[in-house]
């Protein structure tokens, strides 16, 4: 198949993933959403349903298996069995988030499909690691939420009185999405190195693994000082603001300056208020409380966008869905349903190209299948594409899938960064371009592994040295606000025009498209247009941003590496260039996957919501034990199991309301690690809460290098979160200490055969080598 074309539009360049075969025998979340964001990518993905599955009765799977061909297997049937394993030989990809051992008893594991495809690039997405005592636990999301403290109230956004030391449960599946994002990214970055060795491996991205890449910076700190308290978003007045009309708006003016907070000021008619944010808080935000009050909410996010400010009406899920913006850009798009006819759901996470339709999308979308709808096409596939019998072949030198691959970075705050860090875990060599004179923000996580320069490249003499580095460049990563780049003369055209087979990639907060393209903002902003704050504050509370951990930095971060794998990928199959763009907006789309679903006669608003949530019902949710507390993962299928339990004997028959209060209360009886314990013994999932202190420090996470220690020549020892990708023949590296901001500025220069011109770049403005900001 030639991978200049693409199957669907021969006139039109291919997309990354065309030829790709995949077989998605995922469940739930983790294992269809990455199957997903391969075939909205141009895979050709089969995937795997079990009788009697009630997926296709919920609207979600309207999202979760769009674009994809179903076969429904029964796969404790031989004949069913073998059919999976002719898939699995045909296929490029295969996806699965069972637990471990599970795939192996129906002769599907890795070990045993890896003599007969060694070709198979093979993907697992367990809720614990094989090698992890609780391999066996069923990792509901709440349980994993539990084992990594993802079920605190974000400081600073609890109701008045709130006690901090109450669980909250999220309906947003933050684990699940993660694990998929992570494993996107390694899919692709194993197919691009499979192009060079011809040889498959397994790549493995367990659910408690991937919320250390959500934990990032809040995981982080310099060892001889411990863990420092979260601090509230508080700088220049940042927060959440009622408004004329009760609805509400988040600002947040944070950056190395109070420049936004001045844009705003002067945009508003309140200049004179400007030198109030040097009198701090107490004073400013009585004033803003004031002043927002004046307006309708809407009409301050239109002020804030003509302000060019990080501000942004907060709006429900239902909302987003119909908010030109999200249509028109792509972040929301219809498809033509089977079952639930016209259906708006989430777009795709990473835009490729520059010509986008009506609809924001580089490519049409295919609406889902319902399940065994393509069964007779795949069969007949599998008899017309019998493949040959396997051969081992000589062994070829294996590197890290982006080994050899040199990558600028020119992002700043968290998501960009984090996506350059992963870039060089996967083996490339990162350059990171920080401007002069500005505070860098979770340095010392977000930059490990990468070289490092304060250099700036508005600047004339700072631009010279920009292009030389961009000779020798095949990866260009920015977040510059759209618009900024193209104003410096270093925008993609620019770039492309010297260098034509540069992979780009841009991150925003709202994406290339769309009324809003030029707007800012960061985490806080994603969360409000997208309905996550409304969800986070609960039916009549006050709008909240979302959980302990960035989920939309770190998430956009992951994504914003898949698209830059994607792009090179291309390059190494095609020898072309491709330009990609992420946004945050979009990932807290995806985050949302499952609820951002608009038909007819759509109900939305059901799921848990609010700090006082604590989870879907009697078996499924957080309960206080005697000494602290736990999640509860069971299903209706286990109400037997359950009542073996010693203690909860009394639950046999009880109705939903009189079986929580019957656990309630039996619950209280024992210690949590207790009953952790005897509900693991009856197959039933269950965590007791783990806070991120301890976890850090845990013996099991530092000896599987998910939290790791380093020193760092500022500060000596320091202590983060590792690597959450796991690949069997070309595993990532965790990247060197980097050094303080600036630091490697001389040899950086030497690189770009600039030896010796530090000192006139110095004089000029151009690159900075003194007085450097702390990375710590």
């Amino acid at each position: 198949m030639s991978r200049n074309v693409r199957t669907d539009d021969p006139g039109k360049p291919a997309r990354p993933l065309e030829g790709i075969r995949v077989v998605d025998f995922g469940h739930h979340v983790a294992g269809p959403l990455v199957a997903v964001m391969l075939a909205d990518q141009g895979a050709d993905v089969v995937h795997v349903d079990r009788p009697g599955a009630p997926g296709a009765d919920e609207p979600a799977d309207a999202f979760y298996n769009r674009g994809k061909r179903r076969i429904t297997l029964d796969l404790t049937d031989p004949a069913d069995r073998d059919v999976a394993r002719r898939l699995a030989a045909r296929a490029d990809v295969l996806i699965e988030n069972f637990r471990p051992g599970v795939m192996d008893r129906f002769g599907l594991g890795w070990e045993q499909l890896r003599e007969i495809a060694p070709q198979l690039v093979y993907l697992s997405l367990p809720g614990f690691a094989p090698e992890d005592p609780r391999a066996g636990v069923r990792a509901w999301e709440g349980v994993v939420d539990a084992a990594t403290g993802n079920c605190r109230v974000r400081v600073g956004e609890a109701p008045e009185g709130w006690d901090d030391s109450l669980p909250t449960y999220s309906s947003v599946p933050v684990a699940s999405d993660f694990a998929a994002f992570l494993g996107a990214v390694g899919v692709v970055g194993a197919l691009t190195e499979r192009h060079r060795s011809g040889r498959g491996q397994r790549v493995s991205v367990p659910l408690f693994d991937a919320m250390f890449e959500a934990i990032g910076a809040a995981g982080a700190y310099v060892t001889e000082r411990g863990p420092s308290a979260p601090l509230p978003l508080a700088q220049n007045g940042s927060g959440t603001y009622a408004c004329a009309d009760g609805r509400y708006v988040q600002f947040n003016p944070i950056g190395a300056s109070t420049r936004f907070l001045i844009w705003f000021l002067q945009e508003a008619g309140r200049p004179e208020w400007a030198p109030l944010a040097e009198a701090g808080d107490e004073v400013l935000r009585p004033r803003l409380t004031e002043l927002f009050a004046s307006r309708t909410a809407a009409e301050w996010e239109e002020l804030g966008h003509a302000a060019g400010v990080p501000l942004a009406r907060i709006r429900t899920a239902e909302e987003w869905l119909a908010t030109p913006h999200a249509r028109a850009s792509g972040m929301i798009t219809q498809l033509d349903d089977p079952r639930l006819g016209p259906t708006w759901m989430p777009g795709v996470p990473v835009h490729v190209g520059a010509d986008q339709d009506e609809n924001g999308l580089d490519h049409p979308l295919r609406p889902r299948s319902l399940p065994d709808a393509d069964r007779a096409e795949v069969l007949g596939e599998l008899e017309a594409d019998a493949p040959t019998a396997a051969q081992a072949g000589e062994a070829a030198p294996r590197d890290l899938p982006m080994s050899g691959l040199r990558v600028l970075d020119l992002t700043q705050i968290l998501a960009g960064p984090t996506s350059g860090r992963i870039l060089g875990e996967l083996g490339a060599e990162v350059v990171k371009i920080n401007a002069p004179q500005r505070r860098i923000a979770a340095h010392g996580v977000v930059n490990r592994g990468k070289r490092t320069i304060l250099l700036d490249v508005e600047n004339p003499a700072g631009q010279a040295v920009f292009w030389k580095l961009v000779d020798e460049a095949d990866v260009i990563v920015q977040n510059f606000p759209p618009g900024t780049a193209e104003r410096y003369g270093i925008g993609y055209e620019s770039v492309r025009a010297r260098k034509p087979d540069i992979v780009h990639v841009s991150v925003s907060c709202y994406g290339g498209l769309g009324p809003w393209t030029r707007g800012r903002g960061y985490e806080t902003q994603g969360q409000a247009v997208s309905g996550i704050m409304a969800r986070a504050g609960g039916p009549g509370g006050k709008p909240a941003v979302l959980g302990p951990y960035n989920l939309l930095d770190y998430g956009t971060g992951v994504v914003t590496a898949f698209a830059a794998a994607l792009g090179v990928y291309h390059r190494t199959v095609t020898g072309e260039g491709l330009q990609l763009r992420t946004s945050l907006a979009q990932t807290a789309t995806y985050h949302q996957g499952a609820y951002l679903i608009g038909h007819a006669g759509a109900v939305y608003g059901t799921e848990p919501a609010g700090p006082a949530a604590l989870g879907e019902g009697p078996l499924m949710r957080f309960y206080r034990a005697g000494d602290g507390w736990f999640f509860l993962g069971a299903t209706e299928e286990d109400r037997d199991r359950l009542a073996g339990v010693d203690g909860l004997a009394g639950t046999a028959g009880l109705t939903a309301g009189e079986l929580e209060k019957e656990l309630e209360a039996a619950f209280a009886r024992r210690p949590a690690r207790e009953w952790v314990g005897l509900l693991h013994a009856a197959g039933v999932g269950a965590h007791e809460v783990v806070d991120l202190d301890a976890l850090m420090v845990d013996a099991l996470v530092r000896g599987r290098r998910l939290s790791i220690t380093q020193v760092s020549e500022e500060v000596g020892e320091v202590t983060m979160p590792g690597v959450a990708i796991a690949m069997s023949d070309t595993p990532p590296r965790i990247g060197d200490p980097v050094r303080q901001p600036g630091a490697d500025a001389a040899a950086v220069l030497a690189a770009a055969g600039l030896d010796g011109a530090v000192t006139e770049l110095e004089r000029r403005w151009a690159v900075q080598t003194a007085g450097l900001p702390a990375g710590w």
